[in-house]
């Protein structure tokens, strides 16, 4: 290390992985440490690969003391290195979300998703975000279901269900608003309308090409002064069949000298002659996406948009149509892309066609990054709100672990969830001495009102893991034991010296069980030892040792748990 072991760094160090673990409840992380250590110390940057041991040693500490002095402990800790640091932290966590701006005459926002399968992670994002303000500023939230593309995103009929179930889940709520943007073509066609009768649109019968051509050289189509009621006659024509996809198209008029390309008669409607699952073949014609949700923000009175920066050219766009037709925008928001690394890379095109290949066991699959998925798995909604609200809303694209969202939920199903042994690898031995009859564990280490687990112990006869076979170990809550020989004998039941702390069961209440593990693209499922107590089948546990799990089946012929995460 050097020079990096000076007096004001290895303070620094240890205030954040102090901190860190007292927010995550022990569970801080190596990651946010030192990028909070770097935040503050700019000059260390260069030297971040070197600084990883001391911020690995550091943050094991603070766990390890976090887990075994409690918060008050730690917060003592931080206070001695820097006394404002406690609040600090606490500032900095409650403001991600900045306040809105121009919200004097109320707030209605919309999370707009495309109902072509379920939602992930990433789309809990819009919700999360776009419901805190609209409780923050007592407004409306309207959830617009975007199914006007027939061909590329095809609508899964029982995707509506499933977004609403996702919607509720993650806020407690049904949207003040719900509403199927197929359902409303008819709006969406008088609009249409009444841009060509305006002069503000027209038919463009150009290929793609041709028009690319045009696009590119800066001038207009030959259809594009074509006078409203030409455009209207084949308008007509669109609608009642007449065409085929690829003939024409509506584009928005706007100036072919834009600089930028993409605002330049960009197009509004398409012909699609596809089976819609909602509507069936009752339209040939269909908006796209730009047009469509632009006059659906109008009637809804939508009054501030949150989208990703890769749609600043689609505000473009719409800014210019409502210019037509005399309207004001909504105030605007972006934010980065957020990737997750650890979920790699999944469309919804390619899970559906996996699920039906047979490669996954259906949408809420624990391989997949679905918001089904997660529910199922045992994830705390509350957890992927922090998670995003923490974050809040900044441009900046940002690549994490899903151990920052884990540790996260950690802090949430903590409190509240059961402590059980389950051993692996199993290995049963014999304590020899004066054994208790008897072992009492409690359920939760710090919530006795989750009562207690009891086991006899009268056989002597104990289940451990494997590696845990060392000379000197402590059956946690229960006795200090010694192996001399081969022969484990009881030393103590109180904790008499700071030998490791293992998990274990009683051979008299030991039950077989089955662990669920999703790895990558694999989905293995391990053999293990459960301790005999009553347990219920949708409940979050705590493996002891082995983190967290769902209890999915739970009877005397069979044990089922789904892990979830450390």
């Amino acid at each position: 290390m050097g020079d990096l072991m000076d007096d004001d760094v290895i303070p620094l160090v240890r205030k954040y992985a102090l901190q860190n673990a007292l927010e995550y409840d022990g569970e801080g992380q190596v990651g946010s440490t030192l990028g909070r250590l770097l935040s503050e110390r700019q000059d260390l940057r260069p030297k971040a690969k070197d600084l990883m041991s001391l911020v690995s040693k550091e943050v094991l500490k603070a766990n390890k003391s976090m887990n075994e002095n409690g918060p008050d402990y730690v917060r003592r800790e931080i206070e001695n290195i820097d006394p404002s640091a406690v609040n600090r932290v606490r500032q900095e966590k409650n403001a991600g979300l900045k306040p809105l701006e121009n919200t004097e005459g109320g707030v209605v926002l919309r999370f707009a998703p495309n109902p072509n399968g379920p939602l992930s992670l990433g789309h809990s994002r819009g919700i999360v975000i776009n419901k805190h303000y609209a409780v923050n500023y007592s407004g409306k939230i309207v959830l617009r279901f975007d199914d006007t593309d027939t061909v590329v995103k095809p609508p899964l009929v029982e995707a509506y269900e499933w977004i609403i179930e996702d919607f509720e889940w993650l806020t407690g709520s049904k949207p003040d608003i719900s509403i199927k943007a197929s359902e409303r073509m008819p709006i969406y066609m008088e609009y249409a309308s009444k841009l060509l009768s305006e002069g503000y649109g027209y038919v463009c019968e150009c290929s793609s090409d041709d028009f690319k051509t045009h696009r590119i050289s800066m001038t207009p189509c030959p259809h594009r002064n074509r006078s409203p009621e030409e455009n209207l006659e084949l308008w007509r024509i669109m609608k009642n069949g007449g065409m085929e996809p690829g003939d024409a198209i509506i584009r928005v008029k706007t100036d072919m000298t834009l600089p930028n390309p993409a605002l330049r008669d960009w197009p509004a409607w398409r012909i699609q002659k596809n089976i819609h699952p909602l509507v069936g073949d009752l339209y040939n014609v269909w908006p796209l996406l730009d047009f469509q949700s632009a006059i659906e923000d109008h009637e809804q009175g939508v009054t501030h948009i949150i989208r990703g920066k890769d749609l600043m050219d689609s505000t473009r766009k719409q800014i210019l149509l409502y210019d037509h037709f005399g309207w004001t925008y909504p105030e605007t928001l972006y934010w980065g892309r957020v990737s997750i690394h650890d979920q790699g890379s999944f469309s919804t095109s390619k899970m559906r066609e996996d699920i039906g290949l047979g490669v996954y066991n259906g949408w809420d699959d624990p391989r997949l990054p679905t918001l089904m998925s997660m529910r199922k798995r045992g994830y705390d909604p509350n957890a992927i709100k922090s998670f995003w609200t923490e974050m809040g809303i900044t441009q900046k694209d940002v690549a994490i672990s899903l151990d920052s969202l884990n540790a996260v939920n950690s802090a949430k199903i903590d409190p509240t969830s059961r402590r059980i042994s389950v051993i692996m690898d199993p290995v049963e031995i014999e304590i020899t001495g004066d054994v208790p009859k008897k072992a009492v564990l409690p359920f939760h280490p710090d919530d006795q009102s989750l009562g207690n687990r009891h086991h006899s112990t009268k056989l002597g006869r104990v289940i451990i893991e494997r590696v845990d076979q060392e000379d000197r170990i402590r059956l946690k809550d229960f006795a200090d034991i010694s192996n001399i020989n081969n022969n484990y004998h009881i030393v103590s039941t109180e904790r008499s010296d700071d030998r490791k702390i293992i998990n274990w069961i009683s051979a008299e209440s030991v039950k077989d069980c089955t662990l669920v593990i999703p790895d990558g693209a694999d989905l293995s499922r391990k053999n293990c030892l459960v301790e005999d107590t009553e347990l219920s089948v949708g409940e979050v546990i705590q493996m002891e040792r082995n983190g967290f799990a769902k209890v999915m089946q739970w009877s005397d012929d069979l044990r089922v748990l789904h892990w979830l995460h450390r």
